[in-house]
């Protein structure tokens, strides 16, 4: 079997580190707001170029957090792509906002600006760019977007971490995941807020513990979404290595765009001009994508999908009135995605494997 996913060699780098550090917790009972998590937070919004980070309970709340530190007011509205997981327009929702849906683009399963400045209606305060795979939606013209028509940009960084893109503005205001299988994963779930500005950091630091900043002083309505100790600790070990993964995750995207070209029926994913891509998902198109998939799985490849079914197709969404058709880049997108292996740790014999059985499953069709 081929894993789609390898975390158990990941744990196997940081094992001796992670184990000390968790005895340090254990011994200084440091279980709440121990002093990893500030650690953390300090050395992770230095990686990100940004002055703040504020840890919290998982990417969900990340999300949903930031966009209540903009305190936006009742019945207004947010645009973001139909293409993403469902977490983005669920906060989106959770916050008391209307999600917005737009298109994106062809050629990288992006956010398109175009179809985000259509979808701006009144009462829209905010956009979220989702980078999506691991890399970065088209910033540049985000934020003239947003510029022009008055947004808040919120960037949905749960897919990124590392990435990069030339001639960017700089990130005002970005929510991350460290769901496990992220480029950088806790053993559970965690999650960030990352921003430039100290008074959304403090904002969101305030919701995450119970609208307090002083105890038992509750300046605000807040919510229990701290980042817990254990997490930091495993975090902080693998953040040391993540630039190196990150390497190698571009080397094994390289060699999967040797061995795939040329086979009938791929097509390959591609990089935006100016993006330094991390590949926390390498996603090829294919016809017929249930029945290669199915192969691929008989033949030992862990294969998955992301994402079968667009946001405005949910059966949670159906309120915003979508049907069949109206977004339909994504729509076709979604029939024909699929995500291959792809870890720090794939190994180059095993991707060949795996383009075998692609090459085998699509002449079979």
């Amino acid at each position: 079997m081929i894993p789609f996913a390898d975390l158990r060699a990941a744990h196997a780098e940081v094992a001796e580190e992670v184990s000390e550090g968790f005895a340090r917790v254990l011994r200084d009972t440091a279980f709440v707001q121990g002093p990893d998590v500030a650690a953390f937070e300090e050395e992770f919004a230095a990686f990100s170029g940004v002055p703040h980070c504020v840890g919290v309970g998982n990417g969900t709340d990340a999300i949903e957090l930031a966009l209540r530190a903009l305190n936006p007011p009742a019945g207004a509205s947010a645009v973001l792509p139909a293409n993403t997981f469902v977490a983005t327009a669920e906060a989106v929702v959770r916050a008391g906002l209307r999600p917005l849906l737009a298109d994106c683009d062809d050629d990288h399963l992006l956010l398109d600006p175009s179809a985000a400045a259509t979808a701006v209606a009144p009462g829209t305060v905010a956009v979220l760019p989702v980078h999506l795979y691991g890399q970065q939606a088209p910033m540049g013209p985000v934020h003239t977007l947003a510029g022009r028509r008055g947004l808040a940009v919120l960037e949905d960084a749960a897919q990124s971490q590392g990435s990069a893109q030339d001639g960017r503005p700089p990130l005002a205001l970005a929510a991350t995941s460290f769901y496990p299988g992220k480029n950088l994963g806790a053993y559970g779930e965690a999650g960030a807020v990352l921003t430039s500005a100290p008074g959304l950091a403090r904002a969101v630091r305030l919701l995450t513990n119970h609208g307090s900043e002083e105890k038992y002083v509750h300046e605000t309505l807040g919510f229990n979404s701290r980042l817990d100790t254990l997490q930091a600790v495993v975090l902080r070990a693998k953040l040391k290595r993540l630039a190196r993964w990150n390497d190698l995750r571009r080397a094994a995207a390289d060699r999967y765009a040797t061995l795939l070209d040329g086979i009938d029926g791929v097509r390959l994913p591609r990089t935006a001009p100016g993006n330094l891509h991390v590949w926390h998902l390498y996603v090829i198109r294919v016809p017929q994508r249930d029945r290669v998939a199915a192969a691929l799985r008989e033949a030992g490849v862990q294969v998955q999908i992301h994402y079968p079914v667009p946001i405005h197709l949910q059966p949670a969404f159906r309120d915003l009135g979508h049907g069949p058709g109206d977004f339909p880049v994504t729509e076709t997108a979604a029939g024909e995605i699929l995500s291959l292996p792809m870890h720090p740790h794939l190994t180059a014999s095993q991707q060949e494997q795996v383009a075998e059985a692609l090459d085998k499953a699509l002449r079979q069709l």
